[in-house]
């Protein structure tokens, strides 16, 4: 039963009138990470105006009477002829074309004209009158399925023509895991036109998700006949907020386009059942689950394939090899019935079903391939299998003529045939191992929720279960003793501890009180819990780690340059020593170069000299090339993200393997970041608490750590709170105790301080720059007090007051634990640790002394850190930086390899190329060993290749057979190169058996 669809204007629609701004508007955007401009395009496509004008126009043109993708041709054919026509996308299913024109050259009515002089009904469809206002949709990201992909060459044709689509800002294919990820501008082009021309390519193309926020997939129970069906899509007819939706009838899926502003997710599923008074029962698909259902589906079919042929295969070897040795057998097979032998025709027939029925694949991919300039395995495989075939039946028909039979080799296309598909099979499952770390996540995933119903006053009435993916922000949810964390929130009631290893790799349970916060995934280990949600779907953390992890596995490594170049040009070399191969030996044959027992019985020159060349083009494999890199880069970023180490893509894995210098910020990176006061000292008439309360209530406006700590401090000393080490707990709560002086005109001034009015005067919080600016004068023995606490490793606050030095107070920030082993372990590894800090030189050579660093930069203000990373990549070397907080972030887009550590800004992580999901800087290293590990393997691939081709097709064109008179067959051709992608993909999973340095010792560098 095929799939029903109604589109229904159900409500305002902003847009152009297109399908993509009917869908599109309600779309966020999430740019790629980077991506290269189309100048021309871009220029064309700023000209795009709504409305006409002196700019390109877009409109959408109903068209009916197409049939097949022949009209649909045609009418584009018919468009793109009229002058001012710059572009036409021609729809069949949904028998529409979008048309981009030049109003000054053409008017509406041409286009009608012309499609109808085409012989089809056209109609200008009006554009949605849109009343909300709503900005124009930017850039757009998709992700789609491309099946058909065999090998580099395939990846490159792909990307080609999806760049050069009219909108398309950026496109991204990936092999290993047949994706594609596309940046386009829905205005110009929309999903439907670039699954089309995936498929017009010569691939299977199907969308998978995007970044728009208002589709609903939903697997329905329920709907078991026609009249249920029409039920159902009376039900969605009638809700409010609904634009379009489409019933699949056949899988029971229904996808559901809506309005987020007219109606939520959870209150359109609650709608569709109870409307239906419990008959339908409705389940949030993940796009996630299409993904592992297509990645099985595929194995299944390539499965079913092999089975197919290799039942087929069996009886043709009997026939072949075992009947002739059994005489009764042997009997019937050499009875002759028409111009051939019994055996001959069963041979025929058994290898024609497999050849042009299970075999059917090859061709039409190696056609789709060919008809788009471009070549891959497939081609091989159908040559080399064509050859076989018809050499065979052109020996059939010539001894039926002439009476002089020579051998036939049916059985040679027949078992090649049957290895590839062997072969494709077992690639197909190792390959769906390489993705095992992404669906671990994705399963962390709760499927569902308890949502606390709240009743007047506040008060919880009742409890309900929800899909987890309904959830929406502000729910109160509760999370029962050993239940999964739904959603990413905070705690309002109760109290337990939380396993948190499987998102941020740290094994030791955290615990959870009121107001911490709980991330989605996370296993409650204890107690009951009470949450309210407040971050879900994309925004929530496990979300973006599988985002990131998803992006990596898109991105291609430098290194697979090399490959994709050799795939460019494979085929055509091997089939020219293929060619080579046939005229050699002929020619050695008729000179007589070698001598006439070399034949097989019965057989020619050209019969022998065929088998080679046959061998040598299935023997050879382009495929095993491209997957050498892009399974590792997969195998890597899931190790990484499961041991707390997120990857942004293949580029940063393949610089971090070279790093000479990693640079370390200070506070937050090489400390704790938790600063605490352990010295205040009056410099003048003022009393202590009269000071504290002062400088706290200075301090009360910044965000920096050690503000925080200057007002836990002061407050500790007024009230004698215990709890006072939470700064920003207590930054909060002081600011509405009413002890804090009322303050104006603060201003934070990056690597010196704070200033600010109290009491219509001027007070000034930070160092000696500070003060050297402000003309504040600072006493010998201040200057000595201030300098003794920097030596032993504490910052020196300083504070001025109406434009004298009032005091000063001592500010340490401990450590971490793994510092100092961490720098001794980057040195055993011939990595040379820097610390750059805007700290002074007393206190930053404490500090660094303590954890072992001898080059050392103080002083440094934000934008200098960038300079210092500058200065240093000057003769090549590959510069890391690690840091944590919003001042570092200059220094983290500066360097080859950024790290932000995970507990830092969402800045800082932006910014950078790994995410350190922990606070530990144990993971620096794990990244630049896994990185090391995951090259040496990606290199260990290639070399085997590399090395497979090289020997192998040698040893096919027949180069050793005058000394080892060994003949290797097409079948046996065919199976070793099934195996070798094979052999190339199982090299990637053992990276799977990685397993992250631990640093027992300062000198033994052991492995887990």
């Amino acid at each position: 039963m095929a799939p029903s669809r109604r589109d229904l204007q159900l409500t305002p629609i902003t847009g152009d009138g297109s399908s993509a701004a009917e869908i599109g508007a309600m779309e966020e955007v999430r740019l790629l990470d980077s991506y290269d401009d189309d100048e021309e395009n871009a220029d064309v496509l700023s000209k795009i105006e709504e409305g006409g004008g002196s700019g390109l126009r877009k409109i959408q043109v109903g068209v009916t009477g197409m049939t097949c993708a022949a009209c649909s041709n045609s009418v584009e054919g018919a468009l793109m002829t009229v002058n001012g026509v710059f572009k036409a996308s021609v729809a069949l299913l949904q028998n529409r074309a979008d048309v981009v024109f030049d109003p000054n050259l053409v008017k509406e009515e041409d286009i009608k004209e012309a499609i109808e002089d085409a012989g089809f009904e056209a109609e200008i469809l009006a554009e949605p009158v849109t009343t909300t206002g709503t900005k124009t949709q930017a850039t757009l990201v998709g992700q789609f399925t491309i099946g058909g992909m065999t090998c580099a060459a395939c990846v490159n044709s792909v990307e080609g023509i999806l760049r050069d689509l009219p909108g398309v800002k950026r496109a991204v294919v990936a092999l290993a895991t047949s994706l594609g990820e596309v940046e386009y501008d829905p205005n110009v082009i929309n999903k439907d036109d670039i699954v089309t021309a995936i498929e017009d390519a010569g691939f299977e193309g199907a969308l998978v998700q995007s970044n728009q926020q208002d589709k609903l997939l939903l697997r329905v129970d329920g709907v078991l006949n026609e009249l249920d069906a029409q039920v159902l899509e009376g039900i969605i007819t009638r809700l409010n907020g609904v634009r379009q939706f489409r019933l699949d009838r056949i899988s029971g899926e229904l996808e559901v386009v809506f309005d987020p502003e007219v109606v939520s997710s959870r209150t359109l599923v609650d709608g569709i059942e109870g409307e239906g008074y419990g008959k339908f029962k409705l389940r949030v698909m993940s796009p996630y689950e299409r993904l592992t259902s297509k990645d099985t589906g595929e194995a299944s079919n390539m499965f079913r394939r092999f089975i197919s042929s290799l039942s087929l295969s069996i009886p043709l070897f009997f026939i072949q090899v075992i009947c002739p040795h059994i005489a009764v057998f042997d009997t019937v097979l050499i009875w002759r019935c028409g111009p051939f032998m019994i055996g001959d025709w069963l041979k025929w027939a058994l290898v024609s079903v497999i050849q042009f029925v299970i075999g059917k694949r090859f061709y039409v991919a190696a056609w789709r391939a060919l008809r788009n300039g471009s070549t891959n395995m497939d081609v091989l495989v159908a040559l080399g299998t064509s050859a076989s075939y018809f050499y065979s039946v052109a020996a059939l028909l010539y001894g039926a003529v002439t009476g002089f039979w020579s051998p036939t080799y049916f059985d040679a296309s027949a078992m090649l045939i049957t290895f590839v598909l062997l072969g494709k099979y077992l690639e197909s499952l190792a390959k769906g191992k390489t993705s095992d770390a992404m669906k671990k996540l994705v399963q962390l995933t709760p499927a569902t929720a308890i949502l606390l119903i709240e009743g007047k006053g506040g008060k919880f009435v009742g409890e309900r279960e929800i899909d987890a993916l309904l959830i929406q922000p502000g729910d109160s949810l509760k999370v029962l003793p050993g239940g999964k964390i739904p959603a990413d929130g905070v705690v309002v009631w109760g109290s337990s501890y939380v396993n948190e290893s499987m998102v941020t790799g740290e094994s030791v349970p955290v615990s959870k009180e009121v107001d911490s916060p709980v991330i989605g995934g996370t296993i409650n280990m204890h107690g009951v819990l009470h949450m309210k949600a407040t971050k879900v779907g994309s925004d929530a953390v496990l979300s973006q780690i599988i985002s990131l992890v998803e992006t990596a596995q898109m991105s291609k490594a430098p290194i697979q340059k090399f490959a994709d170049y050799v795939a460019s040009i494979f085929v055509p070399v091997v089939i020219t020593l293929a060619l080579f191969t046939l005229v050699g030996w002929s020619i050695g044959g008729a000179v007589g170069a070698y001598p006439d027992e070399w034949l097989p019985k019965n057989g020619t020159h050209f019969v022998f000299s065929l088998m080679f060349s046959i061998s040598v083009v299935v023997i050879a494999c382009p495929c095993a090339l491209g997957l050498a890199t892009p399974t590792a880069v997969m195998v890597a970023t899931g190790v990484g993200a499961t041991n707390g180490v997120l990857i942004k893509g293949g580029d940063a894995l393949e610089k971090a393997h070279k790093v000479k210098y990693v640079i370390f910020d200070k506070t937050g990176t090489l400390t704790q970041g938790k600063a605490t006061v352990t010295t205040a000292k009056v410099f003048s008439e003022m009393d202590r608490g009269e000071f504290l309360t002062l400088v706290a209530s200075a301090e009360a406006s910044s965000e920096h750590p050690l503000a925080k700590a200057i007002v836990a401090y002061a407050r500790h000393f007024h009230f004698f709170d215990e709890s006072s080490e939470d700064g920003q707990k207590n930054n909060k709560e002081s600011q509405n105790s009413g002890w804090l002086l009322d303050t104006s005109d603060f201003s934070a001034l990056p690597g010196k301080g704070i200033q600010c009015l109290v009491n219509e005067k001027m007070i000034l919080v930070g160092n000696r720059k500070l003060m050297s600016e402000n003309a504040i004068t600072i006493p010998d023995h201040v200057e000595k007090f201030v300098e003794d606490l920097e030596e032993s490793a504490k910052t020196g606050v300083i504070v001025a007051y109406n434009g004298k030095l009032v005091g000063v107070m001592g500010i340490a920030d401990p450590l971490k634990r793994e510092a100092a082993v961490v720098v001794e372990g980057l040195l055993r590894m011939g990595v040379r640790p820097i610390m750059v800090t805007g700290d002074n030189w007393r206190t930053a050579r404490a500090v660094a002394k303590e954890v072992g660093i001898e080059d050392v930069r103080a002083e440094v203000m934000p934008a200098g850190k960038a300079e210092v990373i500058r200065s240093l990549q000057k003769d090549g070397s590959t510069v890391a930086m690690v840091g944590d907080g919003i001042n570092d972030s200059p220094a983290l887009a500066a360097a080859d390899v950024g790290m932000a550590i995970g507990a830092g800004t969402d800045v800082a992580i932006e910014a950078a190329d790994y995410v350190l999901m922990r606070n530990n800087l144990e993971d620096v290293i794990t990244a630049i060993d896994l990185s090391r590990e995951t090259l040496t393997r990606i290199r260990l691939n290639y070399i085997f290749a590399m090395a497979y081709n090289v020997v192998s097709i040698p040893i096919a064109a027949g180069v050793f057979f005058p000394v080892l008179r060994v003949q290797l067959p097409p079948w046996a051709a065919g199976a070793c190169m099934a195996l070798s992608s094979v052999s190339v993909v199982c090299s990637s999973l053992l990276l799977r058996r990685y397993k992250k340095p631990r640093l027992t010792t300062i000198l033994e560098f052991t492995k887990e």
